[in-house]
């Protein structure tokens, strides 16, 4: 008997039929929630928006500093320009040019008629 109840312990008992509705569906847990995944998501879009304003923020500087460079250069043309007029006048009104166009209109000096005129 002694060989009889060991083989009893090796003896398997029959696996009980399991039916589908006795089994309990067993759940994973997903590593990251809905509301991480809405947080993530959020973040993200929030992250792309700011990179957006600050590519746009830099066309607008971009845009504006060629304006300005536009404008500078145009004053720098207008004062050359200015600066090459009042040389000009300067040689124009020279005491020997308008002695020279008076003498060919035909005027003579005439010391009773000089009146001094004080300058700037």
């Amino acid at each position: 008997m002694a060989l009889n109840a060991r083989t009893d312990d090796y003896i398997q008992q029959p696996a009980a039929p399991q039916n589908p509705s006795q089994q309990q569906s067993i759940r994973k847990k997903g590593l990251i929630t809905k509301g991480e995944k809405i947080l993530y998501t959020t973040f993200v879009a929030v992250c792309i928006m700011c990179a957006l304003l600050v590519l746009q923020n830099q066309a607008t500087i971009q845009a504006s500093t060629q304006e300005i460079q536009k404008i500078e250069q145009s004053v720098n043309e207008t004062t050359k320009q200015n600066t090459d007029l009042s040389v000009q006048v300067s040689e124009l009104s020279s005491y020997s040019r308008i002695w020279s166009k008076a003498k060919e209109l035909g005027l003579k000096l005439n010391e009773q008629n000089v009146k001094v005129v004080p300058g700037q």
